[in-house]
């Protein structure tokens, strides 16, 4: 073992340009002990693009292999080497490979640093033209239309501006699952390809960007969607309670829960909303 334990860097590749690359992920590339990259043949057209050559060990690291190579790259930052890991766009851990070695790393002690540059979700986020002093990333969504429904539905209250990535191929679904759930009027953003050279940016209510993404979305999605009203609440007539209850028990939370939570948002008491919701 090492008399000091290595670094992990996690380094911020361009989600489109090569151009926009951080200029300390040349030197980074360069010089690192082992190289672990999501994709290792974009990774040579990335460093073939810098004028970049890699002196150190390559190895895969994607979603398929990341629990069984975890260790071993934590072996080598024990062992005091460097290890860098870059995904195929944007910051490794976020919606990318890199979540567990972190984890890992930490754990064992040794320091974990980053190249800053690139991100879709800030991208996005900055030309959205939505609120972007309180935001919240989420991912992507769940694929089986159930489960994202449960998925917003419980998102029905967050009042901070929300980020979503998305498949091409289920934005429009996706879309529309969102209008349904927070109203075909609230203000949302798509954004499509960004920094790319067909970058495009759609903003809009969400039925209207559901429909225009009917006809097919090509390239890589990023959806920001405004935050719901504060000032809106949850309808304070029994219906409305009753309904804000059971909406949140389909997302998933406790009864108890929900109605603490509805009680709050709606200004009555719990004792009221426990009432209404036990037919008592």
């Amino acid at each position: 073992m090492a008399d000091a334990p290595g670094t992990l860097v996690l380094a911020a590749t361009p989600i489109g340009r090569v151009e926009d690359a951080p200029p300390r992920l040349a030197r980074e590339l360069a010089e690192a002990d082992v190289v672990a990259a999501e994709d290792t043949r974009r990774l040579r057209r990335l460093t073939a693009e810098l004028g970049v050559t890699v002196t150190g060990r390559v190895v895969s690291y994607f979603e398929g292999n990341e629990s069984q190579r975890t260790p071993a790259l934590l072996e080598e930052l024990v062992a005091g080497h460097r290890v860098l890991l870059v995904t195929d766009a944007g910051m490794p851990s976020v919606s990318d490979p890199g979540y567990r070695l972190v984890v890992a790393a930490v754990a064992a002690g040794v320091p974990v640093t980053t190249v800053p540059g690139p991100s879709a979700v800030l991208a996005a986020l900055a030309v959205s033209g939505l609120p972007v002093d309180r935001f919240c990333f989420e991912g992507f969504l769940p694929r089986k239309a159930g489960e994202r429904r449960r998925r917003l539905a419980a998102l029905t209250g967050e009042e901070r501006t929300m980020v979503f990535f998305e498949a091409p191929h289920r934005t429009a679904a996706t879309l529309e699952a969102m209008a349904e759930t927070w109203g075909d009027e609230r203000s949302a953003a798509v954004c499509r390809e960004l920094t790319k050279t067909h970058e495009e940016v759609r903003r809009g209510a969400l039925t209207e960007l559901a429909a225009w993404a009917a006809d097919g979305v090509r390239g890589e999605v990023t959806i920001v969607v405004a935050g719901a009203d504060p000032a809106a609440g949850v309808p304070a007539d029994d219906e409305g309670l009753r309904a804000a209850v059971a909406a949140r028990e389909a997302a998933g939370m406790a009864r108890k829960e929900a109605i603490v939570e509805v009680a709050r948002s709606a200004g009555v008491p719990k004792r009221h909303v426990y009432a209404l919701v036990h037919g008592t």
